[in-house]
């Protein structure tokens, strides 16, 4: 969950925080955490089963957003989960609620077991309405419901002051090239520069990124969409490194692909 560390916090300096009511739902997220953990050989289902039961509807309750739950298709050890927050002071106010509340207390143990690293986060923020993900969270499938829908996330490295230039470039050849070869392009989204407001939570930071995610009916579809683009050639010049695609499956409780 990437809370290996016990906060330690005296419980007379928590602050309540109430969950989302309608109309933050409405507005969607200002700001995502695109989380990717590296876990112990045989330990991903464990945690996915502990996180869907116990850590989905405690999140949301203090105002977190659990957005999209994933297994990596590619990587047996990977669990992968974006949440959003309203803002950044939000997002301070949620994570201490749940950080230092009793689910969390109960359950870190086992759930910092499963894990090898949990501090690959990257802070973003979206880059056009739909990509907030103003997801109704009262759709969510119930714990262990069949699953439906495959995804990609793409994350691309940039050089510091190339971010508008990759944005038009984006949605003039690479957007357009996207939709053509069959992918729904959900979500757009960019390094969000705010000072990380949650220390015990590592993000990456000094790094400048563009992300994109793609939702697909089914894992077929999204293998043929992926063998009809060249992202090296679409991306050629424009990057500081080569982009990372991660082929990604949703988890039964996952609110994407939506």
């Amino acid at each position: 969950m990437g809370g290996e560390q016990d906060h330690g916090l005296h419980p007379s300096k928590r602050r309540s925080v109430s969950g989302p009511d309608a109309r933050d739902s409405a507005r969607g997220c200002g700001v995502v955490e695109l989380r990717r953990y590296d876990l112990r050989p045989g330990a991903r289902e464990t945690l996915i089963k502990l996180f869907e039961r116990e850590f989905v509807e405690a999140q949301e309750a203090v105002g977190i957003r659990v957005l999209g739950t994933f297994r990596d298709a590619d990587d047996p050890h990977c669990f992968v989960w974006l949440r959003g927050f309203l803002d950044m002071p939000s997002r301070l106010d949620a994570l201490r609620a749940f950080y230092e509340g009793p689910v969390w207390a109960r359950h870190k143990d086992a759930a910092n077991a499963t894990m090898i690293s949990s501090d690959n986060v990257l802070l973003l923020r979206p880059l056009d309405r739909s990509s907030r993900l103003a997801i109704d969270s009262s759709r969510r499938p119930p714990f262990q419901a069949s699953t439906g829908g495959a995804a990609v996330l793409t994350v691309c490295p940039l050089q510091p002051g190339t971010e508008a230039a990759f944005w038009s470039h984006f949605e003039s050849e690479i957007e357009p090239a996207l939709r053509k070869a069959g992918a729904n392009v959900r979500a757009k989204f960019e390094t969000e520069h705010s000072e990380n407001n949650y220390p015990p939570l590592p993000v990456r930071e000094g790094e400048e990124v563009f992300v994109w995610l793609l939702l697909f009916a089914d894992e077929r579809a999204r293998d043929e969409h992926l063998g009809r683009i060249d992202l090296q050639a679409l991306t050629v010049g424009h990057l500081a490194a080569r982009p990372e695609t991660h082929r990604l499956q949703p988890t039964s409780r996952s609110l994407l692909p939506d």
